[in-house]
């Protein structure tokens, strides 16, 4: 009974871990779905103060007259609010479950490589997750903005991104998601099976080229304020 137990526990451990892995990369491509459509309403702060300040309360009015206001809105909150919390736990419970199975004294190139990777992700979570709270601060409530809760999202903006601390803030965060990005979407295709050894190359590229798009992509609008190209 305690061979067979013993042979059970490892099989339940990777089940466990192929579960969570994938809990993580669902979750993780909800975010970068979200991230996508965030990149493409932010560039709008080019065409202009009224464009901008109308895509933001079209997309508080989204289903009108069919359901009151904001309430599509906020069921892509409540989403994006269990994908968060859904990445972060799956995130945890594999780095606690691989501190746990790791040998003590057995060191490898690999084993490096991975310890690199994994501690870039976790401190670039960590980052993210604290940019997030200042983010919704600054620029959707307007509490931690200079021009208050009571202005336009046009205005918040120009006002936040023309302080060089505050674009230095955003810009040091965006690089982390750069990172994040970079190995979440390597790591997605592993898991969800989309990889092998004779596409690795093709994954690498794509991955790396989709994080440094998205990343210019959030990075164009708040040094063009900075710089004076946008106000």
């Amino acid at each position: 009974m305690t061979h067979s137990g013993q042979r059970r526990t490892p099989k339940a451990a990777k089940t466990s871990s192929v579960f969570k892995k994938a809990v993580m990369a669902v979750s993780g491509i909800i975010l970068v779905l979200y991230l996508i459509a965030h990149m493409i309403g932010n560039l709008k702060v080019f065409a202009g103060a009224e464009t901008f300040n109308g895509y933001s309360h079209w997309i508080r009015t989204i289903g009108e007259p069919a359901v009151p206001e904001q309430t599509t809105l906020w069921i892509i909150r409540v989403v994006l609010l269990a994908a968060v919390v859904a990445h972060i736990w799956a995130a945890i419970s594999l780095w606690r479950q691989a501190k746990r199975a790791r040998p003590h004294g057995y060191v490898t190139k690999r084993a490096v490589a991975q310890s690199y990777a994994s501690r870039t992700m976790r401190w670039g979570g960590v980052i993210l997750g604290l940019f997030i709270v200042y983010h919704i601060l600054d620029l959707t409530l307007g509490v931690a903005n200079p021009e208050g809760p009571d202005s336009t999202p046009y205005d918040r903006v120009i006002a936040g991104f023309s302080n060089p601390i505050v674009t230095a803030v955003y810009v040091i965060a965006l690089l982390a998601l750069g990172f994040h990005l970079r190995h979440g979407v390597w790591s997605a295709t592993q898991t969800l099976g989309q990889s092998n050894k004779t596409r690795e190359r093709t994954v690498n590229a794509f991955a790396t080229v989709f994080a440094v798009v998205l990343t210019a992509g959030f990075l164009i609008p708040p040094l063009s304020v900075l710089f004076g190209l946008v106000g």
